[in-house]
């Protein structure tokens, strides 16, 4: 069975903003991870190993679009590793896939990613889709999450934990300090949650 981590990893302010970190959306605060040069070298190196452990990838059209973009045509350690591993995309407009091995996720989101977690060994990880992890976390569909917290509070954007109908306990399992200021949380979901 696998086991479905958000990461990538997700990064966030301190006030649990995940909106536009590199500024390219227009949104009034963003471009807040691009500040933080000293930290992104050691940055980068954790999202090395986390792709590097990852079995498959899980995303959300936009972040696919995103990604595949930007990784397409790059070559190197990590740049192979994610233009060769199973991507699975959760879209009900995209129709022909443009990034290699990419299986499109139609239907019932809650069903479709039930079953490929059923049908994979391994981590299944979510790099940067806060919207579809917000209806998987809700459905208690999410194992862990691996958070990079910058330091900055930005006071507005949407953020990395929607509303959910009920409390959703976590077990903090990792802490690490990144760089210069960032910090490495990782939790896991509790079973029999909330």
């Amino acid at each position: 069975m696998g086991k479905i981590v958000m990461s990538g990893p997700q990064n966030m302010s301190l006030d649990g903003v995940v909106q536009d970190p590199d500024g390219k959306e227009g949104f009034r605060v963003g471009g807040w991870f691009l500040e933080y040069g000293e930290g992104l070298e050691a940055w980068s190196r954790v999202a090395l190993d986390d792709a590097l452990g990852a079995e498959a990838w899980l995303l959300g059209r936009r972040s696919y679009a995103y990604f595949g973009e930007r990784w397409r045509p790059r070559t190197g350690q990590l740049a192979d590793k994610l233009n060769s591993m199973p991507k699975y995309v959760v879209s009900s407009t995209l129709t022909e896939p443009d990034w290699n091995n990419t299986t499109i996720l139609k239907g019932d989101i809650v069903t479709e990613v039930s079953k490929l977690k059923e049908e994979l060994d391994g981590e299944i990880v979510i790099p940067a889709s806060y919207q579809l992890g917000h209806t998987l976390i809700e459905h208690d569909l999410v194992d862990e999450v691996r958070l990079v917290v910058f330091p900055v509070v930005l006071g507005a954007g949407e953020r990395f934990f929607g509303e959910t109908t009920g409390k959703k306990p976590l077990c903090l399992v990792d802490v690490k300090t990144i760089g210069d200021g960032l910090v490495s949380l990782t939790y896991q979901f509790l079973p029999g949650r909330g």
